[in-house]
Parts: structure tokens; C-alpha cells; sequence
């Protein structure tokens, strides 16, 4: 079947995913006309939530879009998108969007506002060092992932399930808990996937197993079912497999679907080709 993700996603039930791990486009290549006018969801749904110092999502989006006239294009791709994964997610479940840092601050807004500000839980930077510098201003060296629960009273997360890394300075600790590591914070420090290393696919937004794997082990359990309908090379649906989790993928890029196709050959998945 050819279609658009959001047709899937819409399709879904409501509730069935404990993760949900999202990779957007940065841009979408779209062209579209600036909205004149605000609509008004039903009373009750997502779009009614009341958000950042009171005021509705619709309002805040439509405030945001008169401060940056580039940012319309791209919200008018991921918002509705966004709002079927609040629909999709369990109770105590958990969304996990990786974006770029030019847009990772509008998101944080919006999502307030679609989720509730109590349900924002982390905002995660991931630090590397690759790749070409800068020398007329800092080189930019992170990613943003926005982490928030449908349910700041009930969602699920095991600290205890992620692999510990070493300590900056082991000589401030004991022997005993240098040896054991630290448990990670909001700053992880992981290199980008080696050029010539077992896990590179080819796929030009290929992410790293080891920022998947600390994702999965923390805001799922084995059995549950995790999400990622911007799936690219298909490293959510690799780790969550290798964990013990079931999955669903979803990518609209033939390049993507034949990337993960070679990748899990030998294994079952489900993913849709769209």
C-alpha cells in the first residue's frame, strides 16, 4: 500500500503503543498556503487541552506561526501527526521525539499545550563530535529529544533497565561504583554510527543502536509495543527486536523500506511500506 503515515497511524487504535520513538523530516519539502484563519476542534479532544500559562493549543500555534512564517510549512506536516501518537499512546505510555535544534523549541511549546505541561518529562541532548567545525561560531554538535508521558501519574519507567557508562572522573568515586558506572542524565555523549562500522545500513539519517537501546529499556517493558512511523533505516524496530519488545514501523521512503528489508531479513517484523 502507497500512502501517507498519517493515514496509518489514524487507522490504529487508540492506546496500543508503550513507546513511541519519532525521527521527523527536518524539512518536508512542502509548499503550502499560510492558514487566515484558526480551526476549532470539539470540545474534549486533543486540540481543546489547555497548555503553556493557560491558553489553548490552537492559540499558541497560531501565535508561533506569526513570529517565523518558515515554521508554518513544517508544523502543518508534524502537528497532526503528533496529535494521532497522543492518540495511540497507552496511559503509561511515553513519546520520544528527536528533532533539530531549529525547530525543537517550537515543538516543546506545542506539545505542551497538545500533552499538558505536567506531561513534559525530559528534554534530552544528545552530544557528539563529528563531522566538519565551524570557525565563525559554535559548532553545532546535539540533537534535542523532547520526552513526554500521556499520563504524568502513571507512566512507566525503569532507570534500573538502562546500561550504566563510566563516570567523568572516576577518581571522585569509590572503586566500587566506578566500576559499576553511572546511570545516564539528560546530556548523553554517544557517537554518531561509524561510516565503517557493523551497524552503518547506508541510510543518510541512520541513528545509533545505543540511543535507541537506553530509550527502549527505560520507557518500555519486553512485550510492549513500540512505535516509529518515521522508521528510516528501521534502528527503533532493531533494538526494540533485540529487547524483546514487539514493534511497528512505518516509512513512506522506498529507499527506507528496502534499507530495513536486507536489515531484517533473518528476523520476523511487522512494518508497513507506504
Amino acid at each position: 500500500m502507497h500512502a501517507d503515515n498519517l493515514e496509518v497511524v489514524a487507522a490504529l487504535p487508540d492506546g496500543a503503543f508503550t513507546l513511541i520513538y519519532l525521527d521527523p523530516p527536518f524539512n518536508t519539502g512542502r509548499s503550502q498556503a499560510r492558514r487566515t484563519s484558526t480551526s476549532v476542534r470539539s470540545a474534549g479532544g486533543p486540540g481543546s487541552v489547555t497548555g503553556f500559562k493557560g491558553r489553548s493549543y490552537e492559540r499558541i500555534k497560531g501565535d508561533l506561526l506569526s513570529y517565523d512564517d518558515r515554521f508554518d510549512d513544517y508544523w502543518e506536516f508534524l502537528e497532526p501527526r503528533l496529535i494521532e501518537a497522543w492518540r495511540v499512546l497507552a496511559d503509561d505510555g511515553t513519546l520520544y521525539l528527536h528533532l533539530d535544534y531549529r525547530e525543537a523549541h517550537y515543538a516543546k511549546v506545542l506539545l505542551d499545550a497538545l500533552f499538558g505541561r505536567e506531561s513534559f518529562l525530559n528534554e534530552i541532548i544528545w552530544a557528539y563530535d563529528y563531522g566538519a567545525k565551524s570557525k565563525n561560531r559554535w559548532p553545532t554538535k546535539h540533537d534535542t529529544i523532547l520526552v513526554y508521558v500521556k499520563n504524568p501519574s502513571t507512566y512507566y519507567f525503569d532507570s534500573s533497565a538502562v546500561d550504566r557508562e563510566p563516570y567523568m572522573a572516576p577518581g571522585l568515586v569509590t572503586a566500587e561504583k566506578a566500576e559499576l558506572g553511572k546511570l545516564p542524565t539528560d546530556v548523553w555523549w554517544h557517537t554518531i554510527v561509524s561510516p565503517t562500522g557493523r551497524e552503518k545500513t547506508g541510510y543518510p539519517t541512520q541513528k545509533p543502536e545505543g540511543i535507541l537501546r537506553r530509550i527502549v529499556q527505560a520507557s518500555s517493558r519486553e512485550g510492549d509495543w513500540v512505535l516509529d512511523f518515521f522508521a528510516g533505516s528501521g534502528t527503533t524496530g532493531a533494538v526494540a527486536g533485540a529487547l524483546g519488545r514487539r514493534f511497528l514501523l512505518v516509512d513512506r521512503n522506498p529507499e527506507a523500506i528496502a534499507v530495513m528489508r536486507s536489515r531484517f531479513a533473518q528476523a520476523p517484523v511487522s512494518f508497513l511500506s507506504l
